[in-house]
């Protein structure tokens, strides 16, 4: 891990540089071993120590920024936000890695590309004679005949409705 140090009104000891490094050697199993850049800044003002770090690992910017009076708490807390951003992004990384189809499963080896199927055609049906019947009699007049649907003008309300067998050989009315 490489890292920058920035001091803002203080100067950055060796002894807060260790303690930096110290807790991030903790985390570096996070960052796999990457080379993963880190840029921490310290800043003292009004007797509040702010310690900000901002951790450039793959294509993401994590960032966390801690004030407490003392520079040594405030720079751990700082760690540990990172660790838990760091955390969330590898688990969301092996989520998506876990969900995803092997490419082996995609396209099987030796396996014949089907022809693409025939989009169905639309035929226009010969002319249909629709009559004022009523449902009773349109039910006759359906198993009278061969097709599985009929279409009649209800006598009732004169509106167009459809009659058509239904597997549990009862009937279907469907009207408008």
């Amino acid at each position: 891990m490489i890292f920058e140090y920035t001091g803002r009104h203080i100067d950055v000891t060796p002894a807060l540089r260790t303690h930096a490094e110290e807790h991030f050697s903790r985390i570096d199993h996070l960052f796999n071993g990457q080379a993963t850049k880190a840029h921490i800044i310290l800043e003292v003002e009004r007797g509040r120590h702010r310690s900000e770090i901002i951790v450039n690992w793959r294509n993401d910017v994590l960032t966390a920024t801690t004030s407490l009076a003392d520079m040594y708490q405030s720079l751990s807390q700082s760690i540990d936000k990172i660790e838990k951003q760091a955390l969330k992004l590898k688990n969301k990384v092996i989520d998506k890695s876990h969900r995803a189809t092997r490419a082996s499963s995609i396209v099987q080896k030796n396996t014949e590309v089907a022809p693409a199927p025939v989009a169905a055609k639309i035929v226009n049906a010969t002319g249909y004679e629709v009559k004022p019947v009523t449902i009773d009699e349109a039910a006759m007049l359906l198993d009278e005949q061969e097709e599985s649907f009929l279409v009649f003008r209800n006598a009732e309300n004169q509106r167009i409705s459809i009659i058509y067998k239904r597997t549990d050989n009862n009937y279907g009315l469907i009207e408008p």
